[in-house]
């Protein structure tokens, strides 16, 4: 059973030290079976946030036997404790996977992991991850980054997202979204930072609604959709509606539609026994050469691999 830790540690954050606990830590495995081995890591009656106090069995020395390290957001004016930093540090000189939710990227800094790293954290504190690790390639656009064996995610919800890409990896979309169905969350997002930093709200916002849109091409990815298509059911031109998801998503609207195409196909090699074809014509890809270009872009492996790795059993 696959070992995740949730480093804690004094004054870490409420919110995404629960997120951590609620996918990991409930038992899941009538989704995927086993399901991941929680436990909370941590000093005796550590606070968390400024309400709780957690008083836990396992202490940061168990940090570095997990397979996976969940690290809770720091208060960054106070800096992570040395012990934490050493614990995190000691578990990924070990081969364990490290996972930062927001300010968390602070700790993997301070050990030193993220060091000639893409790394990402809250876009109000990006600017002080910059300035205070200059060896760390910061991104303030994006939601989480995967650099394989070290992720971490902007700020609070990104948290969700990027726990929720956690189990894709390991389990598959499949059960992802089976997931984020019960958590009532977005199984997968799309844009950046950028459509959460504030800004001046436009006198015409009512305009960004693209909700419509969305759910019409959701309904009909089987179909030869084009930008135009979707412009046409938003009653827009090609170019305002590119403003609009740029807007609204981060993203053009040609690539928000290939993501969700890729993203159908990965249910349906998980799920079903269509053929390559099959499942090509159901996505709007057209041929299986075209799927499996694609797919293997955006995903990493061909669609063959990805269904061996992921099918589910019957």
């Amino acid at each position: 059973m696959h070992t995740v830790a949730l480093a804690l540690y004094e004054g870490a954050m409420l919110f995404e030290a629960a997120a951590a606990c609620e996918v990991f830590g409930i038992d899941r495995s009538d989704l995927a079976d086993p399901w991941y081995d929680f436990r909370v890591c941590g000093p005796s009656r550590g606070r968390v946030g400024d309400w709780l106090r957690v008083d836990t069995p396992h202490g940061l020395d168990d940090v570095a036997g997990a397979d996976t390290v969940v690290v809770a957001a720091c208060d960054v004016e106070q800096g992570p404790p040395a012990d934490v930093v050493e614990a995190v540090r000691a578990a990924h000189e070990r081969g364990a996977r490290i996972v930062a939710l927001c300010t968390g990227a602070f700790v993997l800094a301070e050990a030193g992991i993220l060091d000639g790293r893409r790394a990402t954290t809250h876009w109000m504190h990006a600017e002080l991850l910059a300035t205070r690790h200059p060896r760390v390639r910061v991104d303030p656009d994006v939601l989480y980054i995967d650099e394989g064996t070290v992720l971490t995610s902007a700020g609070k919800g990104a948290g969700m997202d990027l726990c929720l890409h956690v189990v894709r990896k390991d389990h598959g979309a499949a059960v992802a979204n089976a997931l984020a169905r019960r958590l009532v969350v977005p199984p997968h997002r799309a844009g950046g930072q950028a459509q959460y930093v504030a800004a001046p709200v436009p006198d015409d916002a009512g305009q960004y609604e693209l909700a419509d849109v969305l759910q019409w091409a959701l309904a009909r990815l089987h179909e030869p959709l084009t930008v135009r298509d979707l412009a046409r059911r938003a009653g827009m031109s090609t170019r305002n509606l590119a403003r609009h998801f740029n807007r609204a998503l981060g993203v053009t609207p040609l690539h928000w539609l290939h993501a969700q195409r890729v993203h159908r196909a990965q249910e349906l090699l998980e799920t079903t026994d269509a053929g390559i074809e099959q499942i090509a014509a159901r996505t709007g890809m057209g041929t299986a050469t075209t799927l499996r270009r694609h797919f293997t872009r955006s995903v990493g492996v061909a669609p063959d691999t990805y269904r061996r790795t992921f099918r589910a059993p019957a």
